[in-house]
C-alpha cells in the first residue's frame, strides 16, 4: 500500500511534503498512455481560433493540428471554430471570410519530410480582426518530436493571444502504484509520451523537479527507511543526498538549483534543514518542540515555507533560508498543510481540512483572500503549472488515487484518470529552456 502520511504523527497527510529535449530523456517508454483527460469549466471569457490543417502532416508519425487542437480546447481558454480547410503557411488568408465565421485568430502551417528523415514544421498566427501577422515559426523536427513540435505551436498561440507563455510543451512527473510494483513517471503536460524513470517494489514519494527540468529528487523506501536521492533524467545517475539516522524526507530544490530544503529526524522531532545538491553542508533550519516539515522555497528564494504544528495543529509558517523567528501564513482552519508558492510568489496553494474534507485552496499573499479550488474530499500534493495559472493536485475516490488540475481561478477542471493503479505525488516540470 502507498505510504499515507495521515497514518503518521499528528495526521499529517505526508511526512515530507529541458534545453534538455524528450529525445535526451534516458528513460524506459511506456508503449501506451495511460492517463486521459476530462474537462469540465470554461474561462471567463473564450478567444474563437480556428485550426486549419497543415498540408502534408498525414506523413507525419501524429497529426499535429489534433495535437495543438487538443492543447488549446483543454486550456479552457479558447472556442476552436469549426472548420475543415487544409491552409499551408504560403496560402492567401481571406480575413474577412474567417472574420465572419467567428473566428478572431486563425493558424495555418505545413509540414514536409526532408531528405535527412526530419520534418519541416512551419506555421503562422494571424489575427482575423486586425489583418495581420502574428507570429511565425518553423522547426526541423526529428519524427520522434513532432508531438513536442505541436505542443511548441500551441504554446505559441496560447502566449499570442494572451500574453501568458503556454505549459503544454512542459511535462509532469508522477507516482503510480499497480500490484506490488511502484513506479516514478514522466510524461507530458498532456498525460501523454509516458516514460518510466524509476521502478521499486517500495514507496516513492514527493518527486520535486530541479529548476533546470533536467533532474528529480525525491523519497524512496528501498533502504526500508525513507531516503532522498536525486536523478538525472538523462544519464539515470542517482545521487544519494540525505540518509541520515531516523526518516529523510520532504526534498525542495532551491530557485538556483545548489540546495534543497529537507525534512529530517536525526535530531528527534522532524525538522527543516539545508542541503548541498551533493548531500554536503546539511545545516539546521528549524528547533522547536514540533513537527516541522513539507518545506518550500519561495520562487525569489527569501523564504522558505513550510508546515509546523507549534500552535497546536498544523499550520503553515514561513522562515528566512538564513534562519530566524517563522511568521505564520494561514490563520482559516484548524488543518492546513502542503505549502506551494505560485511562480509569481503572490499565491499560496495549501490543503486544508474542514468539516472533515481534505481540500485545495488558494490564499493570496497581497490581501489574504481564500478560495477553495477543489470540489474532491480527498486531496493532496499541489503543484502550480509554470506559468501559475493552474494547479495540479492528487484526489481519491474509491481509494485510488487520480490526478486533477484546476485552473487558479477556479473555472476550469481537468481530471486525469489512469486505466489501471493509482496515481499519485504529482509535480510540474518547469518550462523547457
Amino acid at each position: 500500500m502507498m505510504k499515507n502520511s495521515r497514518t503518521l504523527p499528528l495526521g499529517f497527510r505526508r511526512l515530507t511534503g529541458i534545453a534538455l529535449t524528450v529525445a535526451g530523456i534516458a528513460m524506459a517508454p511506456v508503449s501506451h498512455a495511460e492517463l486521459r483527460f476530462e474537462i469540465s469549466g470554461v474561462g471567463a471569457s473564450q478567444i474563437p481560433v480556428a485550426i486549419a490543417s497543415f498540408p502534408g502532416e498525414e506523413g507525419a508519425p501524429q497529426q499535429i493540428t489534433n495535437i495543438i487542437r487538443a492543447d488549446l480546447t483543454r486550456s479552457g481558454v479558447f472556442k476552436l471554430i469549426d472548420n475543415s480547410d487544409s491552409l499551408s503557411d504560403s496560402s492567401a488568408i481571406n480575413y474577412n471570410d474567417w472574420k465572419g465565421r467567428g473566428a478572431n485568430a486563425l493558424a495555418v502551417g505545413s509540414v514536409q519530410r526532408l531528405a535527412d528523415g526530419r520534418f519541416d514544421v512551419r506555421y503562422r498566427l494571424f489575427d482575423t480582426i486586425k489583418a495581420s501577422q502574428l507570429s511565425a515559426l518553423s522547426f526541423g523536427s526529428q519524427p520522434q518530436l513532432i508531438r513536442l513540435t505541436a505542443h511548441k505551436i500551441a504554446d505559441d498561440i496560447y502566449e499570442k493571444l494572451t500574453g501568458i507563455p503556454g505549459i503544454f510543451s512542459t511535462r509532469i512527473a508522477y507516482v503510480t502504484r499497480s500490484g506490488k510494483e511502484y513506479r516514478l513517471e514522466v510524461a507530458d503536460a498532456d498525460g501523454e509520451g509516458v516514460q518510466v524513470a524509476l521502478r521499486s517494489n517500495e514507496p516513492i514519494i514527493s518527486p520535486a523537479w530541479s529548476p533546470d527540468g533536467g533532474k528529480v529528487a525525491y523519497v524512496s523506501f528501498e533502504a526500508k527507511k525513507p531516503v532522498i536521492y536525486i536523478q538525472n533524467l538523462v544519464t539515470r545517475q542517482r545521487t544519494l543526498v540525505a540518509n541520515f539516522k531516523g526518516s529523510n524526507s520532504a526534498p525542495a530544490w532551491a530557485p538556483d538549483g545548489s540546495r534543497l530544503a529537507v525534512a529530517l529526524t536525526r535530531d528527534g522531532l522532524t525538522q527543516v534543514y539545508i542541503i548541498n545538491a551533493d548531500g554536503s553542508g546539511l545545516r539546521r533550519l528549524t528547533n522547536t518542540a514540533g513537527i516541522d516539515t513539507e518545506p518550500r522555497f519561495s520562487p525569489d528564494g527569501n523564504y522558505i515555507y513550510f508546515t509546523s504544528d507549534r500552535s497546536g495543529g498544523p499550520q503553515i509558517y514561513k522562515v528566512s533560508p538564513n534562519g530566524g523567528e517563522a511568521q505564520r501564513v494561514t490563520f482559516g482552519g484548524s488543518y492546513n498543510i502542503s505549502p506551494r508558492i505560485s511562480p509569481d510568489g503572490k499565491t499560496l496553494a495549501f490543503i486544508s481540512r474542514r468539516e472533515g474534507k481534505f481540500q485545495l485552496y488558494a490564499l493570496d499573499l497581497t490581501n489574504g483572500q481564500e478560495q477553495r479550488l477543489s470540489d474532491t474530499v480527498k486531496d493532496e500534493s499541489p503543484s502550480f503549472s509554470p506559468n501559475g495559472k493552474y494547479i495540479m493536485y492528487a484526489t481519491e475516490s474509491g481509494r485510488r488515487g487520480s490526478l486533477a488540475i484546476v485552473s487558479t481561478d477556479g473555472r476550469i477542471k481537468q481530471r486525469l484518470t489512469t486505466q489501471v493503479g493509482d496515481v499519485r505525488e504529482p509535480t510540474w516540470g518547469p518550462f523547457m529552456k
